[in-house]
């Protein structure tokens, strides 16, 4: 019988592979490990628990916590019984969690501790169709007595004592599973209004993912896997979940969000995904140690990381490397580069990848440099991997080819459309939505692109977010923003422009840590966020970065005028979201007179802000923020 559903898979695995370790978990400083047999039976019982508590074929059941076994373990237990998994962010607020809860229908949640279920209490009256709220690390919780709460060790012995009971009703639920089953819920990002619930199906995870493993060669490897992108999103849903069950890789779960680095230098992956934002934040890291380090460190650095790029860029450029480049190279890597990917925890890995938002071409060169490809493929919540670099023509600038399942082309007016074998299944309660996406077949992504000569998708902006400038001309905010985000001292960025403007100006966002260092290095003062960002030697510091930037881009796209905003912007004020991308129209609402003030001859703008010192006390302060002129004005 052919293999349909990830639970199918599982029970194989466990057949074939049960006293293999399938899991491991950093607990009070020891990895403790699960084998191909316990993720099996955990998965079996706690999913007859929640048939004993009432869970149902095509239930939902929304799961919210950090990256751990139990989060795993309830996703497949809730497949098992052919219901859907809802993904929900730790970070979410409770207003955000009851939208996800209540638009779901899901009728259990299952959730990691005191803080989400203290999220979960706040609105339970608000999600009347949840049966029961089931918890997996109970510290804290001892005392609650709401007849709501059950624990997951609770579940798991309902688990047992339901299967003395029906010894043979997991296999035959598990049996009756079909690819197209409805097996989890991916919201949106939200970017443009509400999250919609995208429905994916088993054959959706099974065989695209499969299809991808063998691909890039990671399928049958047993590679060593850290999981620490939120299972909310899709990429995790596709490498750490499927994708872990399909290839039969080791997952390993970090002791805490703070130690994924260090964590990842323990397990020396073997594959690895980082968000676009978490490249930039290593590279923001390497660039910030080198320059606190000592000047024979540094002068090496700067001595061998030339080479390391030149050979980048043959490499890039198809050609072929002389032996008196590769004799360089082999001496800059072991003198230099391979410290460094040691240190970073980078030293096994064989597939690297990025996705999610927009990678700086600077960014994928300089790892290259160090012998990192990142493969910065191009994917979507509803369609999955759409196109994907392959071994030995990973370039900077695109994305790579079509994925032998997927079919691209453009619209007249640029618009990436998308014809895959294996589609979503429509958005949950929005059937307009869906049908708004589909044409003919093909799925509208709404992102601006154009293919090369050679067949590579190279993916420019969202078309909404398109600009056009007084004059007409059209420029794209976010190729300016991804490269300022590669300098060290940038952390996030939102490039203005529109048809009642004749220049380009930015909000910067400083990046706290590494100019934080650059003041104390230059016995700079300060005693706030606020008050660092308005230093007349860090508005210096970041108008030479922008200048830098400024020299690659066309003249009427370049930046005039900016500010280091006062605060940063963060997801629990609606400026981005949980995915960390920016909102792009409710930043601008938000910030309508600071822009207003960009454009206007003011040279300060009045602020009040909220702030936290260096000893921990946080107060409210009035202050002004200083716009800084790049050139003139025409």
């Amino acid at each position: 019988m052919p293999l349909e559903t990830l639970p199918q898979v599982l029970r194989e695995n466990f057949k074939k592979y049960g006293n293999r370790v399938a899991m491991r978990v950093k607990d009070r400083g020891i990895w403790q490990e699960h084998t191909w047999e316990d993720y099996y039976l955990k998965v079996k019982h706690f999913c007859l628990g929640l048939i004993s508590l009432g869970l149902q074929k095509g239930d939902k059941v929304s799961i919210l916590g950090e990256n751990k076994p139990e989060w795993f373990w309830a996703e497949l237990a809730v497949q098992s019984a052919r219901g859907a998994a809802v993904g929900i962010f730790t970070d979410c607020l409770p207003e955000e969690i009851k939208y996800y809860i209540r638009h779901s229908d899901s009728t259990f949640v299952v959730v990691h501790d005191q803080e989400q279920v203290d999220k979960i209490l706040e609105i339970k009256n608000n999600v009347p169709k949840v049966k029961k709220v089931i918890y997996w690390d109970p510290k804290g919780l001892w005392s609650y007595t709401d007849p709501i709460l059950l624990s997951f060790d609770e579940v798991i012995k309902l688990g047992y004592d339901y299967e003395n009971k029906h010894p043979q009703l997991f296999d035959e639920i598990v049996d009756h599973g079909k690819g197209n089953d409805i097996a989890a819920f991916c919201y949106t990002s939200g970017t443009t209004g509400l999250p919609k619930g995208a429905m994916l199906s088993h054959r959706w995870l099974v065989e695209s993912i499969r299809q991808w493993g063998q691909l890039d060669g990671w399928f049958g490897k047993n590679y060593e896997y850290l999981s620490f992108i939120p299972p909310a999103w899709i990429t995790e849903q596709g490498i750490g979940i499927a994708g872990s069950i399909l290839a039969r890789m080791v997952v390993n779960f970090p002791e805490e969000p703070e130690t994924v680095q260090e964590n990842i230098r323990e397990i020396g992956p073997g594959i690895l995904f980082f968000g676009a934002r978490l490249w930039e934040n290593l590279n923001r890291m390497v660039q910030a140690r080198m320059i606190d380090s000592t000047f024979l460190r540094r002068h090496i650095y700067r001595l061998t990381l030339p080479l390391g790029l030149k050979v980048a860029d043959m490499k890039s450029g198809g050609k072929k490397i002389n032996i008196p480049w590769r004799i360089l190279y082999f001496l800059a890597y072991h003198a230099v580069f391979r410290q460094l990917r040691d240190r970073l925890g980078l030293s096994n890995l064989k597939v690297v990848y990025s996705a999610g938002a927009a990678v700086s071409p600077n960014i994928i060169r300089y790892f290259k440099a160090l012998g990192i490809d990142i493969r910065l493929f191009y994917g979507s919540t509803e369609q999955g991997v759409m196109t994907m670099p392959r071994e030995g023509d990973i370039r900077p600038e695109t994305s790579g080819p079509p994925v032998p399942w997927v079919k691209v082309k453009l619209s007249d007016d640029g618009e990436i459309l998308i014809k895959n074998e294996y589609p979503y299944s429509g958005y949950y309660k929005d059937s307009e939505a869906t049908e708004a996406k589909m044409k003919d077949g093909w799925f509208y992504t709404a992102d601006f692109g154009h293919m090369n000569e050679d067949g590579h998708l190279i993916v420019i902006d969202r078309m909404e977010d398109l600009k056009e400038l007084a004059g007409g001309k059209k420029f794209s905010p976010q190729f300016t923003e991804i490269r300022l985000r590669f300098s060290p001292y940038i952390k996030d960025v939102l490039i203005i422009g529109g048809p009642d403007k004749e220049y380009v100006t930015a909000i910067i966002n400083i990046d706290l840590d590494n100019v934080g260092r650059f003041a104390e290095a230059h016995h700079i003062a300060y005693t706030t966020f606020t008050d660092l960002s308005q230093k007349t030697e860090v508005i210096d510091l970041i108008k030479k970065e922008i200048i830098k930037v400024n020299h690659t881009l066309p003249e009427w796209t370049r930046i005039r005028r900016f500010v280091n905003l006062h605060k940063e912007f963060d997801a629990d004020e609606d400026e981005l979201t949980r995915t960390r991308k920016l909102r792009r129209a409710f930043v601008e609402d938000k910030y309508k007179e600071l822009i207003a003030a960009l454009y206007s001859n003011d040279d300060t703008y009045k602020v009040e802000a909220s702030v936290t010192y260096r000893d921990g006390r946080k107060g409210t302060i009035e202050t002004s923020i200083h716009i800084n002129e790049l050139q003139e004005k025409k």
